[in-house]
Formats: C-alpha cells, sequence, structure tokens
C-alpha cells in the first residue's frame, strides 16, 4: 500500500509556509510515497453553497497556499515521492496556462506530477475567477482536449466553444504525459472517468463515512462498466483514496491506520492520501502524526 500525504496548506500551518520544504522533505526520508494539494480560493463569509453538505467553510479554509507554489516547492525538495493535487478547480484556468503549470511542475520533478483535477462546486469561487459556473462541465472537458493537444503536438493547436489555442510551437513536454486523475460522484463526472481518466479519486470521510462499499467498491464498479462499454480497458483505471479525517481526534494516527488496513483488505486502492488539514497546529506536529501513520500501517 502507497500511503501519501497532504503538504502544509491550510489553517494554522499555512502560517509556517518557509517550512514546507523541510516538511516535504521529512515526510519522505519518512517513508510517504505522495505529497498532495488541494485547490480552493475563497472562504465565502455567507456562503451560496457549504463545503461538504454544510453551510460554511471551515475556519481553516480563512488561510490557505497556493497549489502550484507548493508542488514547485515539493518538486525540488524531494527526489522519490509522487506529488499530485487533488484536485485542481479545472475550469477556471486557461487549458494553455494550466498545460504550462502542469508541464513546469512535471520537468521540476523529474515526471513525478500526477494531476488531479476536477470540476469545482463553489458558486463564489466561479463568480471570483470570472469564469459562469454552468459552463463548468463542458469548459472541464474542453480543457481537457486541449491538454492532450498541448502534450502532445508540436505544433499544438485546439479549437472549442468556451476556450482557443492559436497553432503554437510547443517544444517543451512533460517528462511523460502525465497521468490524469479525476474526482467526482455525480453521473456525469463518473463517465468523464469511465470515458477519459486514467485514475479516480474518491474518498472517505472520518468518523462519518467509513463504508467502503459505498465509498468506493460500488462506484468504482459502475465506473468500469462504463469503461468497458467505452471500448476501454477496466482493469487499466487505477484509483487514489483520499481519507480525511474531519474531527480533531488524539486517536488520529490509530484511526487512520485501521482505515488504511480496511482498505487494504477489502478494496482493489493500494493508495491512499491522507488529507490532515483538521488536526495540527504546525509541522512538527504533522510530522509526527505522518510518523506515527506510516508506522502503524506500513
Amino acid at each position: 500500500m502507497k500511503i501519501g500525504f497532504t503538504l502544509p496548506q491550510t489553517g494554522a500551518v499555512a502560517w509556517q509556509a518557509p517550512q514546507v520544504a523541510r516538511y516535504a522533505r521529512e515526510a519522505e526520508r519518512l517513508g510517504a510515497d505522495s505529497l498532495w494539494v488541494i485547490d480552493r480560493l475563497l472562504s465565502p463569509v455567507d456562503p451560496k453553497v457549504g463545503y461538504s453538505g454544510g453551510d460554511t467553510f471551515p475556519e481553516e479554509f480563512r488561510a490557505i497556499l497556493d497549489p502550484f507554489v507548493l508542488l514547485a516547492v515539493a518538486a525540488t525538495a524531494t527526489e522519490r515521492v509522487t506529488i499530485g493535487s487533488n484536485i485542481l478547480n479545472t475550469p477556471w484556468y486557461p487549458p494553455a496556462v494550466l498545460a504550462r503549470t502542469l508541464t513546469t511542475l512535471d520537468v521540476l520533478s523529474g515526471g513525478r506530477l500526477v494531476p488531479g483535477l476536477g470540476a469545482g462546486w463553489s458558486p463564489e469561487e466561479f463568480e471570483a475567477v470570472g469564469v459562469p459556473m454552468n459552463e463548468r462541465g463542458a469548459r472541464f472537458d474542453e480543457t481537457l482536449d486541449a491538454l492532450d493537444q498541448l502534450w502532445t503536438a508540436d505544433p499544438a493547436e485546439y479549437h472549442g466553444k468556451h476556450w482557443q489555442v492559436p497553432a503554437t510551437h510547443s517544444a517543451l513536454k512533460p517528462v511523460r504525459r502525465p497521468p490524469v486523475y479525476l474526482a467526482g460522484f455525480a453521473p456525469a463526472a463518473m463517465r468523464r472517468v469511465a470515458r477519459r481518466a486514467d485514475g479516480w479519486l474518491p474518498a472517505v470521510v472520518l468518523p462519518a463515512m467509513t463504508d467502503l462499499d459505498a465509498a468506493v467498491n460500488q462506484p468504482l464498479a459502475a465506473i468500469r462498466g462504463m469503461a468497458a462499454e467505452a471500448g476501454r480497458d477496466p482493469g487499466s483505471l487505477d484509483v487514489i483514496l483520499r481519507i480525511y479525517p474531519t474531527v480533531r481526534s488524539e486517536s488520529v494516527v490509530d484511526d487512520v491506520a485501521k482505515v488504511i488496513k480496511r482498505v487494504q483488505d477489502e478494496t482493489d486502492v493500494r493508495h491512499v492520501l491522507v488529507d490532515l488539514m483538521y488536526q495540527a497546529d504546525d509541522v512538527d506536529q504533522l510530522l509526527e502524526q505522518v510518523d506515527g501513520i506510516l508506522s502503524a500501517a506500513k
């Protein structure tokens, strides 16, 4: 089982940004297999849609660091670990800009980038970037098409309804075409995963949601069925599971380790990432939790 962790990005640890490189190096030394970022732009005062089914946003989102900058820091501070996003809100970014940034990160890391992409869901964030939220699905699909062109063709170009990339010389490519993982449980999101993703990014939330059949096995079976119907090899779809303890707990190390062992026994998942956003006041405390989880689960 590969075990990864989110980088110090939100809440109290966001104020310790100069410690991100040390955290990345130490997590790699301790045996972490991957390091991850999320993508939040705002913490709305009166959100039209609350976070994770609630009415508000977590206080931790009032301080958040840029995901691309953190990935660049992790890429240059480490040598072995995968670096990834879970997820980037893809419709916010013009495809040419996103392709340049992701290519840079893949080259910096020597081909270790796994871009996890999603459609986004916060109306205020779409308003802030000037992108109509009702176009997010179409813009997402066009971005995936444009990324394929910019990563594989030279010259490259793309012409869609929402995004345009005029014919351009595109000599610098990623070390290898980054495997694109997509998130989502909605029917349209699952169909997108089945049709065109290299992998899927489900999540389990502790302590509320620990039914691995409902959270992982059943939707994964549906996605693989749709992939087969689309003429793809369903076995080629990878899965990286986010384990997300949302209640601060002194037993978080044991709780996460137990879930990781269940995941190994009860699912096909062989790579998890642990999001400790709510669990620490400083980077040293985070590293203690990382060490404890790796020792208990590996």
